[in-house]
């Protein structure tokens, strides 16, 4: 078994910036990218193995060969061909729109795969960066609608200004929006469900706005309100930090300057490292290296028992 890394998916977007391209250590000349999927098995968006026994594969290929041994005999079962997890590395140098994702059950109803739930852990975003997440006030769809029509749908959901460290928690029918100078890790169900709720009446150039999705969010949003949408969790060097722990992923925050083994003999499932900050590099089973510095992501087979972490470094780990 090896350490599968992966050739990153670019993707320029209008509201794109320019930290992923130096952060993933790239040359390569390209503007406005907003997004970095670094493993990924949606549909015409599959990453491709970058180096070792698979090398050209796409990631459900690699899934259809090594099935259990790769994904966890639970996982196989439940997900089949079709690896569950998308990461991504996302820069907006500009305000997104409002969104909401469906959960599984809504998302088959309008006829797609299943639905998406997500978490963001930031890194180092611009000075007074925010976020816009989950309402602070009771409303109803109709009240919703209502919102939307009158612009000012912003007035029922809660602000956060985002530093180096947040973590949050969006599971389906959180209304949610990225601010402008958000830099940050996302982690998600294998899906590109997204109902647009509002878009700042922006127009494009040639004078339109773009299609919102009213009433497909309105049968999405959770209407819920709680006292805090943050995810808290302590961080404490060279130990690990559960931050996320739900049936469509768990996550953990490591920050180490020595030498960890991390063990997975007791765990079914594969187990993605996402590098956020620092250089060092891994060492398999079989004192194999793999290069893992800020902007590195690895997928580890779930038949792979301990992986060793060597060097400064700071990393998520993410697993079903």
């Amino acid at each position: 078994m090896e350490i599968l890394t992966f050739i990153p998916l670019f993707k320029q977007t209008l509201w794109g910036g320019d930290k992923i391209l130096p952060f993933k250590h790239s040359a390569l000349n390209i503007e406005r990218v907003g997004e970095s999927w670094e493993i990924s098995g949606l549909e015409n968006n599959e990453t491709i193995v970058a180096e070792g026994k698979y090398k050209g594969c796409k990631l459900n290929e690699v899934v259809a060969e090594m099935k259990d041994k790769l994904m966890g005999k639970d996982n196989y079962k439940r997900f089949g061909n079709r690896f569950p997890l998308l990461i991504k590395f996302i820069d907006a140098c500009q305000d997104l729109s409002i969104q909401v994702h469906p959960n599984d059950e809504t998302a088959r109803r309008h006829g797609l795969a299943n639905g998406k739930t997500e978490m963001w852990y930031i890194m180092d975003s611009e000075p007074g960066a925010k976020i816009l997440l989950g309402l602070k006030k009771k409303i109803t769809p109709e009240e919703y609608k209502k919102m939307v029509d009158e612009n000012t749908i912003c007035d029922a959901i809660r602000e956060y200004e985002v530093s180096e460290g947040d973590c949050f928690f969006i599971p389906a029918g959180r209304i949610h929006s990225t601010g402008k100078g958000c830099f940050f890790a996302e982690i998600q169900q294998t899906s590109n469900a997204t109902y647009r709720i509002y878009d700042f009446n922006r127009k494009d150039k040639d004078g339109k706005c773009r299609e919102l999705h009213t009433e497909k969010a309105a049968e999405s949003i959770d209407y819920e309100v709680k006292d805090s949408y943050k995810t808290h969790y302590t961080l404490a060097k060279n130990e690990c930090a559960q931050i996320v722990e739900s049936p469509l992923f768990c996550t953990a925050v490591y920050d180490i300057d020595e030498p960890m083994t991390l063990d997975y003999s007791e765990l079914d499932s594969f187990v993605i490292l996402i590098g956020l900050k620092g250089e060092g590099y891994l060492t398999d089973e079989e004192g194999r290296e793999t290069p893992f510095s800020k902007g590195n992501t690895v997928l580890i087979p779930a038949d792979m028992n301990t992986v060793s972490v060597h060097g400064s470094v700071k990393f998520l780990e993410t697993y079903i």
